[in-house]
């Protein structure tokens, strides 16, 4: 697997002298054997199908998310999977292609698949993913388990005949964890087996009807649900943002290489103990509903 990673990325700068390629080769280089050494032993899950990035996007669909934020959250991921920028970088890959899935969550036994995974190579197969997106209703679930959604979204990982490069869960959502395991409990377990969680926490209704919420939702994310290499939060504070939002996490996703420097809103997952407590969603609901 190394040695493929090696002569793939190799392959490619000697066709692009002189390329942004060629220049961080090293880094690339260095980043992909980082991404397969911590993913464990290779062939517990090899797939036939080659792809850079295998990437599930797990998005929030609780009650605390209004209808119109919902709307607007769909509509981003399918303008931002539209996008040229994000075609572009899917190319400069070295398989020049990534696969994708779309899951919606809410409780701990809410999820559901709103498009399965895809492998997206072109603006055709991109529209057809996205089209899958469009023609699905948006529906609401109680309570909220981002562990839930990580344990799921583990799952489907381990169910595709793909073999990518990196794999990444890209969680957004309005509030803490507060239904199911301990969120860190789902995150150190995905972590161990190679697999880097990002997020995206919705901050436009703080705190959302008068339900005791975490203020500093990226704080909790950044300290409580992300992890593994390269793991970074990016917050969406106005309604405006969205689109931006998601295609910049997405670039970021599917780059070989980690950037030089991350966009000012992108905030990277930190080494010291989280600033807030991770357990604050289970608290407070048990402290108002008692269960």
């Amino acid at each position: 697997m190394l040695r493929r990673i090696a002569d793939s990325t190799a392959r490619i700068a000697r066709h692009r002298p002189g390329s942004l390629w060629q220049k961080r080769l090293p880094a690339a280089l260095a980043w992909a054997f980082m991404a397969v050494a911590a993913a464990g032993p290779v062939a517990a899950r090899d797939g036939e199908v080659e792809v850079d990035v295998e990437l599930v996007l797990a998005v929030d669909i609780s009650y605390s998310m209004d209808p119109e934020e919902q709307a607007l959250q769909r509509s981003g991921y399918i303008e931002a999977l539209r996008s040229p920028e994000i075609m572009a970088a899917i190319r400069k890959g070295v398989n020049g292609e990534i696969a994708v899935t779309y899951m919606e969550w809410a409780g701990a036994a809410s999820q559901e698949i709103i498009a399965d995974w895809m492998v997206i190579d072109s603006p055709e197969s991109a529209a057809a993913f996205t089209a899958q997106l469009e023609k699905r209703p948006i529906r609401r679930y109680y309570r909220t388990s981002i562990s839930g959604a990580i344990d799921f979204s583990v799952q489907l990982f381990e169910r595709n005949n793909l073999h990518g490069l990196k794999r990444v869960i890209d969680v957004s959502g309005d509030g803490s964890n507060n239904q199911g395991r301990p969120v860190t409990q789902a995150r150190d377990d995905a972590v161990r087996k190679g697999i880097t969680i990002n997020g995206l926490p919705v901050m436009l209704n703080r705190p959302a009807y008068g339900y005791p919420e975490v203020e500093q939702l990226d704080v909790y994310f950044t300290g409580c649900v992300i992890g593994g290499p390269g793991a970074f939060v990016i917050p969406i504070r106005e309604r405006n943002q969205f689109v931006d939002a998601i295609r910049t996490k997405i670039l970021l996703e599917i780059a070989l290489a980690p950037p030089a420097e991350l966009p000012a809103r992108v905030i990277p997952a930190q080494a010291e103990a989280p600033r807030i407590s991770c357990m604050f969603g289970e608290r407070s609901w048990q402290q108002r509903w008692g269960n």
